[in-house]
């Protein structure tokens, strides 16, 4: 029995372009790392051996002087005005930043998401009355409703998850709307439907696995903008109540002694600009991934 033949020329090619989609992008590996080594850090600070209670503070004179600067003994990074330890309260304010952030992204996204495809796909008056609802959030500066929201429903972390994810519900629902009325006239659903496939299935089955890719590469962007809009409803005074540590927070209270202990303000700001960077370009290599490879196809 002979085997196949193949032309090599136009096989090599093609093996070329499937082992490049299969190296790992260093557009990803790299703000993927260092997102997952801070998620780390801040997630495992109670476990962590060594971080003092990040509410502890620590008396080292008189009034005045509980301050201690960096690498200090048992404190790398100082401590704050009252003593407390810099570098455990920066890692356990990470985690209501992450926790937060993660919150919002799942509940706008579920709540958006829904509405979007359910109004692409059914389109008409359906597709009309969501839309134009989702329409007057999109008019309302987003900061200014998270301030309302979180000012109205108090300082707590489901509230500052509602209040962040109810601006970015309308974002979502019009990516996934764009989605789905790109996929509803395909043959495929045109196909299902010939078949009598329900509705429900059909949005289930063949719309949303196509729409998902796109919600979730969004949903990382709307995860930094989150965590900045946490740590601005924080510094302003509405996030968590103290003593709880927040990167917000921290660093609206070591503004006062930016000239003499920058430090303070320095390590949580860093920390948030490193994470939002992180989720921007891991979610910019990501959208370059599918985008190349939805060419390819």
């Amino acid at each position: 029995m002979t085997e196949p033949l193949t032309d090599p020329v136009a096989a090599a090619p093609v093996a070329k372009s499937r082992s490049r989609r299969r190296r790992p992008s260093f557009e990803i590996v790299i703000p993927g790392t260092l997102l997952a080594l801070i998620a780390a850090a801040c997630l495992l600070a109670p476990i962590l051996p060594g971080l003092p209670d990040p509410n502890l503070g620590v008396l080292n004179g008189g009034e005045g002087e509980s301050r201690m600067g960096l690498f200090s003994p048992g404190h790398l990074l100082g401590t704050d005005a009252l003593g407390r330890d810099l570098l455990s309260r920066s890692l356990h304010g990470g985690q209501l930043s992450i926790i937060v952030g993660l919150g919002s992204v799942a509940v706008g996204l579920l709540i958006g998401g829904t509405l979007g495809i359910v109004a692409g796909y059914a389109g008409g008056a359906v597709d009309t009355v969501v839309m134009r609802v989702l329409d007057v959030f999109l008019a309302f500066p987003s900061l200014v409703l998270a301030l309302v929201v979180a000012t109205y429903l108090g300082p707590s972390i489901p509230n500052l998850i509602i209040a962040i994810a109810f601006f970015a519900i309308p974002s979502y629902a019009r990516i996934a709307r764009a989605g789905a009325l790109s996929v509803r006239e395909r043959d495929f659903v045109l196909s299902a439907r010939l078949t009598g496939a329900r509705a429900g299935h059909i949005l289930i089955r063949h719309v949303t696995p196509r729409v998902i890719g796109s919600l979730l590469t969004y949903g990382l962007l709307i995860c930094g903008i989150a965590i900045i809009t946490e740590a601005s409803l924080s510094f302003l005074g509405l996030g968590i109540s103290p003593p709880t540590p927040s990167w917000g927070s921290m660093m609206a209270d070591g503004k006062t002694d930016l000239s003499t202990a920058p430090q303070i303000v320095l390590v949580p700001g860093l920390l948030l600009f490193l994470t939002v960077v992180s989720l921007n370009l891991l979610a910019d290599g990501i959208r370059h991934r599918l985008d190349s490879e939805g060419s390819s196809r």
